[in-house]
């Protein structure tokens, strides 16, 4: 093997001492010696020589370095016996041990004139091109490569040729001129050109010493006819001559002594020029890429006029400088906005009702509202998108309501988190004059979505928050604002944007955060919390697959039975939605899985007892309904943020002065509840049948349990004086029986809010009957007869009728004296 030494000056290969003085070695070639080496006989088993970054060509003289054992061996027997050897030049020089696929197919000839031990050790070799030849087969690899060869074809010009002499003549200017403006070529290699006459030795002359490629030197090895070879090289020439002249005209227009700034600039100037040459200025090449997007994009005229401005300015600013890149990301921004690009809705109602019904389990209004969106569009073919709100507590299914809509109505989906966020900018964008400058996330999200009609959720409204920066609710108002965002301000963009054919859908847990204005302009839809049998439902149906296989479990190994899920909900989770128990149901998959990873013996059907061993005891114990043997004890229905439960109020009475005493952390409403609920009783004793004078000896004592959880709201009224009463007459309540509903001064009994839930809350105690306004009677019957099954309602106006039905004339045991 071997390897091209630094590369030597012309003068070194022609006027060597050391060949001179060798009386075989003729350094420049005659017509004679190029028709003799025309028919040199090539040996059976030609010597291979592979060599590196460097093309031997015939009648050139070489000197190389060689290093490694078969090269020296294959060289020394050359010299011996003075045989002749081919080289051939490595495709990829790193390769230490080439094969026959490792190297170019055609090669040269060549003698092997001198062997040069030099002091370094190394030893150098100078060898004279012959012959060019082309390789048929490998025939051996040891002690080095030897393979079978044929002459390689070479078509010469034919004589009196006046356009091939025109082009070695041209060959030998460029050559010389060359030679003048490079720094690294000896002027003494003029003096060689001048006095070379035979035209195929000045084609190889010239291709060798010539500062191109390998490649293209072995392209021109390659090339039979002579004529076209030298066009070639003369092409390669030119193009060397060129950027040469470039340098010079540039080094010619610079001061020697130049600052940072000017010597930036130079280095630019290089380097604009170089790349010119390589096939284009990249800034050039980034620009066309720009103008030939805009072509091809949907927007208006206002749109299109902007950008060709935007484009103009960017083509008179420096890259060097700041505003480069801003800009440069502002017409990129334009560019990847889906300007007037939208998707084709699928107005299959059937697939829709059945995409929506797969993927969430009840949550019947917010489906029937989106199924009432989609007949329109597809009556009237044109409709503003509805601006949605979604509002209910935490796991229900409000986000992933979303992509559930998305794909059914076959658009993208987008959704951005609103929680935290403070900043007016986020909605509306950064102005360009600002550094990393960018747009709000309403148009980032339309840019990431590809197109203009997604469903896009904005999720967490109601956590908006507000400071210095300014009020993104405010924003906001005109994002969700059919009427205004057609033409939605960017102050990035500095243009108007289409909103209105997106689909918004808010969520949020509650209403009483969300600013008045921006409710205003949403259509609130209540998703309130699962029932039991809901909740199963959706186990059975999605967490329980989703588990199995998110933790690599075969269906039909475990089985989760009705009762075991209800099981699970009832003492592991205490929620509206499912996501808690999502968690529990991981929890349980997880054990199942370490028991198989074990190859541990797994019961297929889960019982209480195994379900105590994995989660432990039970963390939540649901209120039951504990009997009717204490006067003044009465069941409320309350609203939380994790869905319905009961609410126990007691009344006690001790011998006092009539003062009212009010524990459990109750809030003001609820206080103000209790004192109403007192003074209507004191004014309408006589209708229930209390001694007035009880209220000047006796104490009032109302508690709530639980005192460490805050409570408030008014929906407590009708069970504080329902209490209240009944401590009055040392008479017991109603048994099985629960209310809810709040109360005037007048004695009007009022509609209160969470009615469904609250009702699941009196079921799962085991409450049978329920006092409820005669106003929330629209509640009961919009929820499913199912959920109704074993449960009685009654409906009442005012307090006098929910005093004759919840308290009995029958006195409880050891009742008190009450005179």
């Amino acid at each position: 093997m071997s390897r091209k030494q630094d590369k030597p000056g012309i003068s070194e290969i022609i006027f060597s001492n050391s060949i001179q003085e060798d009386a075989e070695f003729i350094p420049i070639l005659s017509e004679e010696d190029d028709e003799a080496n025309d028919n040199i006989e090539i040996p059976d088993s030609l010597p291979i020589l592979p060599l590196r970054n460097t093309v031997l060509f015939p009648g050139i003289v070489l000197p190389i370095t060689v290093g490694r054992e078969k090269s020296i061996k294959l060289i020394r027997d050359a010299y011996k016996k003075n045989k002749l050897i081919g080289t051939l030049t490595q495709r990829n020089p790193n390769i230490n041990d080439p094969e026959s696929k490792d190297l170019y197919k055609v090669g040269t000839l060549a003698q092997v004139i001198k062997i040069l031990e030099m002091p370094d050790n190394s030893t150098s070799v100078i060898i004279q091109g012959k012959r060019r030849f082309v390789i048929n087969d490998i025939s051996t690899t040891n002690p080095y490569l030897k393979a079978k060869v044929s002459l390689f074809p070479d078509i010469k010009a034919e004589e009196g040729d006046k356009e091939f002499k025109a082009i070695t003549s041209s060959l030998k200017d460029l050559a010389l001129r060359i030679i003048q403006l490079s720094t690294n070529i000896p002027q003494e290699a003029g003096f060689a050109i001048k006095n070379i006459e035979n035209n195929s030795f000045l084609i190889n002359f010239v291709s060798s010493n010539s500062d191109i490629k390998t490649e293209e030197k072995q392209q021109l090895l390659e090339t039979t006819d002579i004529k076209k070879r030298a066009t070639k090289l003369l092409e390669l020439l030119t193009r060397e001559l060129q950027m040469l002249e470039l340098k010079r005209d540039i080094q010619s227009k610079v001061k020697v002594d130049i600052d940072q700034q000017q010597r930036e600039y130079l280095l630019h100037q290089h380097l604009k020029t170089i790349q010119d040459e390589l096939g284009g200025n990249p800034m050039d090449q980034e620009l066309q890429e720009l103008e030939k997007k805009a072509k091809k994009k949907k927007w208006g005229k206002e749109v299109e006029a902007a950008f060709k401005k935007e484009l103009d300015k960017l083509q008179r600013l420096n890259p060097a400088a700041g505003e480069y890149s801003v800009q440069l990301n502002y017409l990129y921004t334009l560019l990847e906005l889906p300007w007037n690009e939208f998707t084709k809705d699928n107005f299959d109602l059937h697939r829709a009702k059945k995409i929506l019904d797969e993927d969430h389990f009840g949550l019947e209004k917010v489906k029937d509202r989106i199924l009432e969106y989609l007949a329109v569009l597809k009556l009237k073919g044109d409709l503003k998108s509805p601006i949605l709100c979604l509002v209910g507590p935490p796991g229900v299914g409000k986000t992933s309501l979303g992509k559930s809509i998305a794909r059914a109505l076959n658009r993208k989906y987008t959704r951005v988190s609103l929680g935290g966020l403070h900043d007016e900018a986020e909605i509306r964008g950064h102005r360009k004059t600002y550094i990393g400058a960018m747009p709000g996330r309403v148009i980032q999200s339309l840019k990431k979505a590809k197109s203009s009609n997604p469903v896009f959720v904005l999720d967490e409204l109601d956590k908006v928050g507000k400071d210095y920066h300014g009020d993104p609710s405010s924003a906001l108002l005109e994002v969700l604002d059919p009427e205004q965002n057609n033409a939605f301000y960017d102050n990035f963009l500095e243009l108007e944007y289409d909103l209105s054919k997106v689909m918004f859908i808010a969520t949020a847990n509650t209403l009483s955060t969300v600013n008045g204005a921006l409710r205003d302009r949403l259509e609130v839809i209540e998703v309130s919390g699962y029932t039991l049998e809901e909740k199963i439902e959706i186990c059975k149906r999605h967490l329980v697959n989703k588990q199995l296989k998110a933790h690599g479990i075969k269906k039909g190994i475990i089985d989760f039975s009705d009762k075991i899920l209800e099981y699970i909900i009832e003492n592991y989770s205490l929620e509206s939605g499912v996501r808690e128990i999502d968690k529990t149901l991981a929890s349980i998959i997880r054990n199942i899985a370490k028991q198989i990873a074990f190859g541990e013996k797994v019961e297929k059907k889960l019982t209480v007892e195994a379900i105590h061993k994995i989660l432990g005891a039970p963390k939540f114990i649901k209120d039951k309904y504990q009997g009717n043997e204490y006067a003044g004890v009465v069941v409320g229905l309350a609203w939380t943020a994790v869905g319905g439960d009961i609410l126990y109020v007691e009344t006690s009475l001790s011998k006092g002065k009539g003062g009212l005493t009010l524990t459990g952390n109750l809030g003001d409403v609820m206080k103000e509840s209790a004192v109403i609920a007192l003074e209507y009783i004191k004014s309408h004793c006589e209708i229930f049948g209390i001694d007035p004078e009880i209220f000047e000896k006796w104490n009032v004592h109302v508690h709530v349990p639980e005192g460490a959880i805050p409570k408030d709201g008014p929906s407590a009224g009708v069970t504080m004086v329902t209490s209240m009463v009944s401590a009055f007459k040392q008479s017991k309540v109603r048994n099985n029986l629960a209310m809810t509903g709040e109360i005037t001064l007048r004695g009007k009994v009022l509609p209160v809010g969470g009615i469904k839930e609250k009702i699941l809350a009196a079921k799962r105690a085991g409450i049978s009957d329920i006092i409820l306004s005669k106003e929330n009677k629209k509640d009961i019957d919009e929820i499913e007869p199912l959920y109704l099954k074993g449960l009685n309602f009654n409906y009442v106006e005012n307090i006098s009728e929910v005093i004759n039905l919840a308290v009995t004339n029958e006195k409880v045991d050891n009742a008190l004296n009450i005179v």
